[in-house]
């Protein structure tokens, strides 16, 4: 049997010809197709309110707007435009740049900037963050530099710490150093409790052991990468990508908007083997109501 293939341009362009259909879609997938309202108290079907982003009870009128509490709130550029950037954003490999997004929107390089980031802190509150390591899997940790030199040639390097389950997900945190008490108790978060973890001879993870998480480690100094099941191929994978990623398509990531860059990063990673579903669940992935309020 044929596996799914990701959403092509043709389609997501006829499933979302226009501002109402995807308004309509934010509507159905926040409130359903019946919603209790806060005035009435009654299970009432909303209907869309003519040339504004709302829609009323049937029996009281009272106006609910979907957009709130969505990246969409108070943005006036056309929901079919946020939309398609989302597909974007799912349908690339090693994202999408705010000048591209301003080209195939043909909005302000302002205006694609923010909708870059707003979208990246989207996928990242999509994805979520479950703790790792769950049924005995291996956990591979590791820590990276992003970043390289600027033009005084002071070193301006970024230190990331990430953690990734074998065949699960990958999550990752920026640290201001390498030091042990530092990075262990942002990869502890990380992990459930006696997770077993897999790292590389830096010194700082000798300590695992006495916090209760078993430790395995590969000497990389030494040239040893690999010995059985021990090894951080996975994270070391999840790094390059990330890597071409932002010195392909970004160039530079800021240390301020840096854990953005990565939460988009690792949502696309942990969708890897379902490709064909990482715009669908964005989709539905907006607040319920109960979360936030639903009027202005």
């Amino acid at each position: 049997m044929a596996k799914p293939k990701p959403m092509t341009i043709r389609q997501f362009f006829a499933i979302y010809p226009d501002d109402d259909v995807c308004l309509d879609h934010v509507m159905r997938a926040r409130y359903g197709e019946r919603h209790i309202c806060d005035r009435c108290k009654k299970s009432a079907h909303y209907y869309r309110i003519k040339a504004r982003q709302a829609y009323e009870c049937e029996y009281c009128g009272l106006h609910l707007y979907p957009c709130v509490g969505t990246p969409f709130h108070k943005s006036r550029t056309p929901l079919q435009y946020w939309f398609f950037a989302m597909y974007l954003f799912c349908a690339s490999r090693n994202g999408v740049a705010a000048k591209e997004l301003q080209r195939q929107l043909g909005v302000t390089y302002k205006c694609a900037f923010r909708m870059g980031h707003k979208i990246r802190e989207f996928m990242a509150e999509a994805d979520g963050n479950a703790p790792l390591g769950g049924l005995g899997n291996i956990v591979e940790a590791d820590e990276t530099f992003i970043g390289g030199k600027d033009k005084l040639g002071e070193d301006d390097k970024h230190i990331v710490i990430g953690a990734v389950e074998r065949g699960g997900e990958v999550q990752t945190d920026v640290v201001p150093d390498r030091r042990g008490m530092t990075v262990l108790p942002k990869l502890r978060r990380m992990l459930v409790p006696g997770a077993r973890v897999v790292t590389d001879d830096n010194a700082i993870y000798d300590a695992l052991p006495t916090n209760g998480y078993p430790h395995a480690s590969v000497n990389h100094s030494k040239g040893e990468y690999v010995r059985g099941p021990i090894h951080t191929n996975t994270i070391e994978a999840f790094w390059a990508q990330l890597k071409r990623g932002i010195n392909g398509t970004y160039i530079h990531v800021s240390q301020k908007h840096l854990d953005k860059y990565l939460g988009e990063f690792e949502y696309r990673f942990n969708l890897r083997k379902q490709p064909y579903v990482m715009f669908e669940i964005l989709l539905w992935a907006f607040r319920r109501p109960s979360l936030v309020p639903s009027r202005v």
